[in-house]
């Protein structure tokens, strides 16, 4: 009995944390509706948190006047933080985030192509990783890791990352030694979708398909406010779908598949500029468009054409309400993905026979792989408190 008391406890427990983790600062009360525990259940708890460091309460700003003032209960950001760190093709970026959400410390460097070895790459992470640490100045207790691959959630072990030239690589074990934490890993575009769903606009919809474009085109699903991984736990594979039967040759052994039309290096022939052009200048130079609707539709047609017949496969085959737009597509300028949006609802039979499915940008941009990964490590961290 005394066992399953302290088993209901942690629940709990684990219950109120993810709340304010996701929600913020709540009061005792709207915890209270929230997790339908009676106010004593939940005063214990926030006590007992209270006195660990893990949340604090302060007044409401709107507390004035007579009578006591009301008291939210807020996330202790700095007692409880992860490291997030998300490895892509030409960099690496690692940041360290408190509960509720909070960056506190983010740096990001280059990764040349002569330093893309699962050796030399876990060096790196592990050398910037303690500067990280040492910064931090506060306790990190569990690390999420994003990577452009197929990963084996059952052992964390990179199956393949073509763009990196990664086969079976057991990075949780590698990066887990050097740093001695507890280590989560997970597929760029699937850790896009959940911070998607934790973060950004997939807050509000329970049927929502991510989409995330850089060197490789992935994505993510999200059904009911659950993400969906599939009997073998890889879905999400968009980037390999054939949009165009003529299209350019794919390292996977296909022609025209989606990666090739609208990622990395589909943007940047449209735009007339390196493939190897720097993350930021590409960024701006996507984002410049932006002040010429006319000259960006122009100059993105071609990526814009088998983007939006992309979204219509995933539309007819998902039944998705919204569909996000993340990574170099959030870049997108408002007037291409608007013309997006419209191709979808007239040539999805599924969207035509609904009220329309809704193309948006993720507010996250080319950050929500690193949000996903520091979400992966909360998930961790939180059900062990």
């Amino acid at each position: 009995m005394r066992n399953f008391s302290s088993d209901v406890r942690k629940r709990n427990r684990t219950s109120l944390l993810r709340h304010l983790h996701l929600q913020g600062p709540t009061t005792r009360t709207a915890l209270s509706e929230a997790l339908d525990l009676n106010r004593s259940t939940i005063k214990s708890l926030v006590d007992e948190l209270t006195e660990e460091g893990l949340v604090d309460e302060s007044a409401t700003s709107g507390s004035r006047g007579a009578g006591r003032p009301s008291l939210l209960v807020v996330p202790g950001t700095r007692s409880t933080t992860v490291l997030a760190i998300d490895i892509r093709i030409n960099s690496v970026s690692t940041a360290v985030v408190g509960l509720g959400g909070e960056v506190l410390v983010e740096q990001r460097w280059a990764l040349p192509p002569h330093e893309r070895s699962p050796a030399e790459v876990c060096a790196r992470i592990a050398r910037r990783a303690a500067q990280a640490l040492s910064e931090a100045d506060h306790r990190v207790r569990a690390v999420g890791i994003s990577v452009p691959g197929v990963v084996r959630r059952t052992d964390s072990v990179v199956r393949d990352a073509p763009n990196l030239g990664w086969n079976d690589v057991p990075l949780r074990e590698h990066v887990s030694e050097a740093l001695g934490l507890p280590v989560e890993i997970g597929n760029d575009a699937e850790l896009g979708a959940l911070a998607e769903g934790a973060r950004g606009v997939g807050r509000t919809d329970s049927d929502v398909a991510y989409v995330y474009a850089d060197v490789g085109v992935g994505g993510g699903v999200v059904s009911r406010g659950t993400s969906v991984f599939g009997p073998r736990n890889h879905v999400g594979e968009f980037g390999h779908m054939v949009v165009r039967h003529d299209g350019r040759a794919c390292y996977c052994g296909c022609e025209g598949c989606w990666e090739t039309e609208i990622g990395r290096a589909a943007l940047t022939r449209a735009l007339g500029v390196p493939e190897d052009l720097d993350d930021g200048v590409l960024v701006r130079r996507l984002r410049a468009l932006a002040a010429d609707p006319v000259s960006g539709r122009a100059a993105l047609r071609e990526p814009a054409r088998w983007l939006a017949l992309g979204l219509c496969n995933l539309v007819n085959v998902l039944g998705a309400e919204l569909l996000v737009l993340g990574g170099l597509l959030a870049e997108l300028p408002p007037s291409v993905v608007a013309g997006v949006e419209e191709a979808v609802r007239t040539r999805s039979i599924v969207s035509k026979a609904t009220a329309g499915a809704r193309v948006v940008r993720s507010p996250l941009g080319t950050r929500a792989t690193l949000i996903g990964a520091a979400e992966l490590a909360f998930e961790r961290t939180l059900s062990s408190r």
